[in-house]
């Protein structure tokens, strides 16, 4: 690596104390690929599952900082629960997750530039 993009490894890796081993890994060895990585998902999205699903994508997009990436792994993550058709029935706490991350995706459009927004909207449309 040049010395900006190490001196820019080290400054974010001063940010994420607890995580700094994992955030370094991904910094050196997956971000080239940023996209597969985030976007693997476990194949099998059970309600049980979702919270963990949930930590661990908050915790790979505050890695990445992109606001396409965020906005690619939040809507696919919504797909793949109306796609699996899971059913919340009377569990509130899979319903708000489901809904937070709809509102987190909203914002992130706001952010978006127009192409970004365009796109995303015509993927929400079916959400």
């Amino acid at each position: 690596m040049d010395h900006d993009d190490l001196l820019d490894v080290c400054l974010r890796l001063a940010k994420f104390r607890v995580e700094s081993k994992e955030l370094l890994t991904y910094l050196l060895m997956k971000a080239d690929d940023e996209i597969d990585q985030l976007l693997s998902v476990p194949g099998q999205i059970h309600k049980k599952a979702l919270r963990k699903v949930v930590r661990w994508m908050e915790k790979s997009l505050r890695f990445s900082g992109d606001k396409g990436t965020e906005l690619r792994v939040r809507v696919h993550f919504c797909r793949r629960i109306k796609d699996m058709n899971i059913r919340f029935g009377n569990g509130r706490v899979c319903a708000n997750m489901y809904a937070t991350q709809r509102k987190k995706i909203e914002k992130a459009l706001d952010k978006a530039h127009l192409d970004l927004q365009f796109d995303f909207n015509r993927q929400m449309s079916g959400l």
